[in-house]
């Protein structure tokens, strides 16, 4: 007993692990489908919008044709064809039982007049070869199959000869009996019509459909491109609330929000600006008593604890500032730029080097915040290593600037703290005598109000890159 229990469990053990194998496998099949299904597929709203439209209508028509085609068309054309078979089979059986030539002649005339048929006897002749059969049609299939039904002698067809007849031969003793049927008798002729008329019609839907969805497309479109405007600090001009009630809503959200943000950006401003001019008076007092008194050791000690008190305060009011914000972006000449920035480095005894790569050296920036930018890579660079690298390149879509340096570096996992405002590394690069803490932090608000960032890696020279890649 205590074997089979263990047989039962080992078995049940082994189908609970093919269950587990098998269910790991259509997982993994689900998600190769759903990765390959979401590469396939469009990204954009308009081009899914228009399969959501056009997929439900192509598969109602493919229904709707199938359905036509495997039971009126092929119903209709069976019967027609059954009833021109029997036409044909009452006819061969007349001439068989009415041989002489006056009955002939009378049955040419009732088949012409009474079932549209145009009968011909010719003596001696026999069946010609079978032809070759259509790789594709409904008439030929059903009315070779209708008449061998009903007709006992050999007989032979063509379907394909002349597009509006239907030849049959009929073989007799002594003879041959040639019968013309106009096809429409046997064949339903007008099924293009309702072709036409469906495929018509949808590419007519579709056009009506794609037109009126480009038109709520357009919406969208415009408040996704006034945001990004906005996010870059550019003017938004022309844009209006637009199409449906919901796109008109965000639209709205929108506009509040702008609105919001730059009155206080406004506040602000007007806030700082009169803290400024309050203490630069006080540091002009400042300066002025210490010219009153006189040169001495502690007068130049209090001059430059003044002149660094000055500083910071600069530093601290352009990063609350944000000064990024006030400034119109201009087609500037990022090469130019460069060198300016290069030659100020020089000045203060950097050795420095810079290049641009490219012929295409025009940009839509803020000139003034792009230079702070870079000079405040550039000065940070300075502060700590001897050699120093600016390069430039621009594509299609991104502006790059690189500053590289032979510095210490900073280590991976500090690279990101080194951009919070007032954060100084123990052992690290921004660790200056009386510096603020903000020139990283502002350089990076300003690569982020183009739309672009400020990211820091290892350099080809040894120390820190600072790369500034922004859209154009």
């Amino acid at each position: 007993m205590n074997r089979v229990n263990l047989l039962d469990n080992q078995m049940m053990g082994a189908a609970r692990e093919r269950l587990r194998l098998t269910q790991a496998r259509m997982r993994e099949n689900n998600a190769r489908f759903g990765a390959w299904f979401n590469r396939v597929m469009p990204k954009g709203l308009y081009a899914r919008s228009l399969i959501i439209i056009v997929t439900p209508m192509v598969i109602l028509q493919s229904v709707l044709a199938f359905v036509f085609m495997e039971r009126h068309y092929n119903a209709v054309t069976r019967r027609l064809s059954a009833a021109v078979s029997q036409d044909i089979t009452a006819l061969t059986d007349l001439s068989a039982g009415f041989p002489t030539q006056a009955d002939r002649d009378r049955i040419k005339q009732i088949a012409q007049s009474a079932m549209g048929l145009t009968v011909d006897f010719l003596p001696g002749e026999r069946l010609p070869p079978p032809g070759p059969k259509p790789f594709f049609s409904i008439l030929d299939s059903h009315f070779t199959s209708e008449l061998g039904k009903r007709l006992k002698r050999p007989f032979w067809t063509d379907t394909v000869g002349n597009s509006n007849l239907i030849e049959v031969r009929v073989q007799f003793d002594d003879m041959v009996m040639r019968i013309f049927a106009r096809r429409s008798q046997a064949y339903l002729s007008n099924s293009h019509i309702f072709l036409v008329w469906m495929v018509g019609t949808a590419v007519l839907l579709l056009a009506v459909a794609i037109l009126f969805l480009r038109n709520q497309i357009k919406p969208i479109e415009a408040l996704a491109d006034a945001a990004i405007a906005f996010g870059k600090g550019r003017d938004v001009t022309g844009f209006r609330p637009r199409g449906a009630r919901e796109v008109r809503g965000a639209a709205l959200a929108f506009l509040e929000m702008k609105r919001r943000i730059e009155r206080q950006i406004e506040q602000r401003t007007t806030m700082l600006a009169g803290v400024s001019h309050d203490m630069r008076t006080i540091l002009t007092r400042f300066k002025l008593e210490l010219a009153l008194i006189g040169d001495t050791d502690e007068t130049e000690a209090l001059r430059n604890d003044v002149d660094e008190l000055q500083r910071m305060l600069e530093a601290y009011l352009a990063f609350a500032r944000d000064d990024t914000t006030g400034e119109a972006p201009i087609m500037a000449d990022i090469a130019r730029i460069i060198d300016d920035t290069r030659h100020n480095a020089e000045r203060q005894g950097a050795d420095v080097s810079a290049r641009f790569v490219g012929d295409d050296t025009l940009v839509m920036i803020r000139p003034d915040a792009f230079r702070r930018c870079l000079a405040n890579l550039v000065g940070n660079a300075r502060r700590h290593a001897k050699r120093i690298e600016i390069t430039g390149t621009r594509d299609e879509r991104w502006l790059t600037v690189t500053v590289d340096d032979d510095g210490p570096g900073i280590p991976p996992s500090r690279r990101d703290d080194v951009f919070r405002p007032f954060v100084r590394l123990d052992d690290a690069r921004n660790q200056d005598a009386g510096g603020s803490g903000l020139g990283l932090t502002i350089a990076r608000d300003a690569a982020r109000a183009h739309g672009g960032d400020v990211m820091l890696g290892d350099s080809p020279l040894g120390g820190l890159r600072a790369t500034v890649r922004i859209p154009v």
